[in-house]
């Protein structure tokens, strides 16, 4: 008998956007889990560094590729992850056009790809869905608040159609398909530079200037470390939950708050400096976690103290490679 036929198979998994933040936590989650990996992504906002530690791993594969533009994959694919899409203020700003696109051709290219491999697809949404919502916390079931002609429209209305096309694919064509509403994370392989607000701070108070908070600081989030994220995404993969699904973790604090924090845990940190409001940012975030909880067993571990040392001291290492 080949020794091919005496094998347990592998799950083979699918990661569009897998340079990225996210999609190379989660590449690491399911190799853990006994998959093999194949990465693809067109490195616009994400980068090969995130998995450059998988190099020489066998059971990985990258592959540079648009999704916007048709894509296919020769061999067999059990899971389809679909990650790819600018994803910081900074990066869906710069690329509008190239957000929505991902969003809409992307999302219908890649449910395409899942169809015909008979595959199991899950979509990264987030909770930019719900816009400044006036629901709080958010439940599943809350419709949204979205400007859809704002600047944060082309983030926000590319994920919800991304949502509803996913949601078409399972009920006309009965492809087992998933959704999880990502809310604030954050961890190691962030960019500093990206406009999310813990590499902002950090950056900022690592450099030695102003920890810039827009507004008054009073807008409220809810940081969730990335472990525990992607233990949710996981778990999501694993079950039989179509509805979309919160992942984040519940515990609020206000942009201001977490600014303080910052400058504690970094000796030397400057003083806050406030700036004009963006547009359409949202006032209040915060993940109802009941689904999670009730579907999946799961909720965050990891407390903010301990993740936020962790993220730190990333940025602290790679500040220190890049100026080498």
């Amino acid at each position: 008998m080949p020794e091919s036929a005496t094998r347990p198979h592998k799950p083979v998994s699918l990661i569009t956007g897998g340079t990225g933040f996210l999609g190379s936590h989660l590449a690491d989650r399911l190799l853990a889990a006994g998959h093999r990996v194949v990465v693809m992504d067109n490195l616009i906002t994400g980068s090969v560094d995130n998995i450059e530690h998988l190099r020489n791993n066998p059971d990985v594969e990258f592959i540079e590729q648009d999704v916007s533009k048709y894509i296919d994959y020769a061999g067999s694919l059990d899971y389809v992850f679909h990650f790819a899409s600018p994803a910081s203020p900074f990066d869906y700003l710069e690329f509008p056009i190239q957000t929505l696109k991902v969003g809409s051709l992307g999302t219908h290219n890649a449910l395409g790809l899942a169809r015909a491999k008979n595959a199991t697809f899950l979509l990264a949404s987030t909770s930019e869905v719900y816009g400044d919502p006036l629901v709080h916390p958010q439940r599943e079931d809350y419709w949204g608040n979205v400007n859809p002609i704002g600047p944060r429209g082309v983030y926000d209305e590319a994920k919800r159609f991304s949502e509803a096309m996913t949601m078409a694919y399972h009920r006309a064509h009965g492809l087992d398909t998933k959704i999880v509403r990502i809310f604030n994370t954050y961890g190691p392989r962030m960019r500093l530079k990206d406009g999310r607000v813990i590499p902002a701070f950090v950056g900022e108070a690592l450099a030695g200037r102003p920890l810039t908070v827009f507004g008054d600081g009073s807008q409220s989030r809810s940081f969730c470390y990335v472990s525990d994220l992607i233990e949710g995404i996981y778990r999501l993969s694993q079950s039989d939950c179509h509805e979309p699904v919160n992942i984040g973790n519940p515990s609020e604090m206000t942009v201001l708050q977490l600014a303080e924090k910052i400058q504690k845990l970094i000796p030397g940190a400057p003083m806050i400096e406030f700036r004009t409001l963006p547009v359409d940012d949202p006032k209040v975030r915060r993940p109802d976690i009941s689904r999670a909880r009730e579907k999946l067993s799961w909720e965050p571990q990891v407390s903010f103290e301990e993740g936020i040392a962790n993220t730190i001291k990333y940025f602290k290492e790679k500040i220190t490679l890049d100026k080498i």
